[in-house]
Formats: C-alpha cells, sequence, structure tokens
C-alpha cells in the first residue's frame, strides 16, 4: 500500500512541485477517517448492550492506527512546504504506522475470516497462534519490503498468498456450514434462528467480495509502485480513496447493530466436528431467581418481549436460553432440567 512512497525522495533536494497536492489531500483523508472512527465508536457504544462488540472494537483500532498514519503523513508534506524541513523522524513514523495498519487490516480480516465474534465466541488456540504468525511475519516482510532487502519481494508475495488463501478458505468453510444450518431450519420448522443465521450468511457473502475486491486493488497497488513524481499524487489519492471504500463497505457490513433476537446466540469455541444447530431450550424465572441462578449450562440472559406496561414489568421475567454447542444430531427425545 505504498507506504511513504517518496517522503525519502525528498531529502536534501528542492521540492518536487508534483507533490505540492499532498498535504491539502492527507489532510482531507484525515478528516474523513476521523469522522468515520467518531461515528464507528459512538455507534459500538450505543449498541453494545445487543451483541458482543470485541470485533468492532478490534476494527476500530485499524482505524485508530490509519489517523496516526494521515496525521504524520499530514505534518510532514506540509512541514517540508511551509518550513523547508522535511524530518526524517516524522517520515520514518509515516513508514512504521503505514505498516502497523496494513498489518492491522490483515489480521482484522483473518479474524473476520474465522468467524470472530459470529461464529464463535473466541478463537481457538491453534487459530490464535496461527493468525498471530502470519501478522508477525507479515508485518516483518512488509517492512524488509519497504527498505529494498533483497528477496523479501518474494517473500511479501508469499506471505500475500498464504493469507488470502486462509481468509477465502475460512470464508468458504463457514459459508457451507451457515448453509447446511439454514437447510437444517428449514427442515425442522426452526424459525426463530432463521433471522439469525441469514444474517450471518449475508455478512459473509458481502465479506468475500470485499475480500475479492482488496486482493484486485492489492495487486494493480504493487504492480503501478515504480511510478514517477509526476503521477504520485494520483497513486496516492486511488489508494486512499480504494482503503477507505474498502473498510467503509467491510464496517457498514459489521457495525453494532439490532440484530435478529438469537444472533449472539454462538459457541464459545467452533467444533471440529460437524456444525449443526443446536436445540434452543428455555426457561422463565423471576428476577430475584433470575440474580441467584448460576450454571455452566445457561449462558445468556434476555428480556422477554415487552407487555404493554413495559415501564412496570420490564424487570420482573428473563428468559434464560441455553449455552448451543455444535455437536451431530442425535436421535430419541432430549430433556431439560431446570
Amino acid at each position: 500500500m505504498e507506504v511513504s512512497g517518496g517522503s525519502f525522495g525528498v531529502f536534501g533536494v528542492g521540492m518536487d512541485e508534483a507533490y505540492r497536492p499532498l498535504p491539502f489531500v492527507y489532510l482531507v483523508f484525515l478528516l474523513i477517517w476521523f469522522l468515520s472512527a467518531l461515528s464507528w465508536t459512538i455507534n459500538t457504544l450505543n449498541n453494545s448492550h445487543f451483541q458482543s462488540n470485541n470485533l468492532q472494537w478490534t476494527l476500530a483500532s485499524v482505524s485508530l492506527i490509519k489517523l496516526l498514519q494521515l496525521t504524520l503523513s499530514f505534518l510532514f508534506w506540509y512541514s517540508c512546504f511551509n518550513f523547508q524541513t522535511c524530518s526524517l523522524w516524522m517520515s520514518f513514523g509515516v513508514y512504521v504506522t503505514g505498516a502497523l495498519f496494513q498489518t492491522a487490516s490483515f489480521v482484522s480480516f483473518l479474524l473476520i475470516s474465522h468467524g470472530y465474534c459470529i461464529m464463535c465466541e473466541h478463537l481457538s488456540i491453534p487459530e490464535r497462534r496461527t493468525t498471530a504468525a502470519l501478522g508477525c511475519v507479515f508485518y516483518l516482510t512488509l517492512v524488509g519490503y519497504r527498505a529494498s532487502v533483497p528477496y523479501f519481494t518474494v517473500l511479501l508475495l508469499l506471505n500475500y498468498f498464504i493469507s488470502f488463501y486462509i481468509i477465502f478458505h475460512h470464508i468458504s468453510q463457514n459459508l457451507l456450514v451457515l448453509r447446511q444450518q439454514l437447510s437444517f431450519i428449514e427442515d425442522e420448522a426452526m424459525h426463530t434462528m432463521h433471522d439469525a443465521v441469514y444474517t450471518k450468511y449475508t455478512m459473509f457473502k458481502k465479506f468475500q467480495t470485499a475480500m475479492q475486491i482488496v486482493a484486485i486493488s492489492e495487486t494493480l497497488i504493487y504492480i503501478n509502485t515504480d511510478g514517477t513524481s509526476d503521477d504520485y499524487f494520483l497513486r496516492v489519492l486511488a489508494r486512499e480513496w480504494a482503503q477507505f471504500c474498502i473498510f467503509l463497505y467491510i464496517g457498514w457490513t459489521f457495525k453494532s447493530q439490532e440484530f435478529s433476537p438469537n444472533f449472539s446466540v454462538i459457541p464459545n469455541l467452533k467444533s471440529k466436528g460437524e456444525n449443526m444447530v443446536p436445540p434452543i431450550f428455555s426457561i422463565e424465572m423471576g428476577a430475584a431467581a433470575f440474580k441467584d441462578f448460576s450454571s455452566h449450562e445457561w449462558h445468556i440472559g434476555l428480556p422477554t418481549s415487552s407487555p404493554p406496561h413495559a415501564e412496570t414489568f420490564a424487570d420482573s421475567i428473563m428468559v434464560i436460553v441455553q449455552h448451543p454447542q455444535a455437536h451431530k444430531a442425535i436421535s430419541g427425545t432430549q430433556t431439560v432440567q431446570a
């Protein structure tokens, strides 16, 4: 994503007028990303009671890194043209934050592809180790590539290939599981679960489309890295717009919102066996009994549908939903002890 571009090429020489629009461009995108990050944070806080928002805060950290990179880029180019001082350390900060932004972006893409906070509440230990290892290797190879270290171009391309393969592989797996669950729901007439599962299915389909766009845009960016300073402004403009539009699309898809009631009914960890929609049992109890209730077999407390006088009875009735566990459907009747 061309972390610093021609920044290092301006030290000790006269300023190329082709770079003059850059302070304005970075300032505009800084304001755009700031407003987007602010609205994202407010929306996540306002809807935090509807769903687990760990994924939303993870994506928010990516926006913060991008804000830091744009701030340093604006200050660097503004000082170069207005104070004739091009800070080496500020340019290095642009370089590092650009690499961090790109790494954080791919880590967040990996988390979404694994189904983090969508298909499961937490990733398994192997998934966490794989994601962390890929993130570290991606950052190191990206830094080596930007520093023109020999053979790091091949390593970066290999890392891109592995990362995109893992992302598309896990997206396909999750889509397959969700299609099976939708089929099971339709056969068993479990209408209360249909909206939640279908919402997750459409989210992964949109994310799959976004990742295809990312793969194409990354390819085009690296093909055009050897351009001259005359078209550097246009390349920066295209890169920044592409990054913002991609994250706007993904952010809109995975923003915090009031999903269907059973959207957040997810297992702690994904099962390695056959994933099926678990049976959902519920019991009703008073608020006083609910305060003293504790069991590892029951997970989520949800309010029932509000009666006409909600202000009087809102806290009187609770519904306890059994924590779902992915498992193979077994024959015979199932009973619940409450």
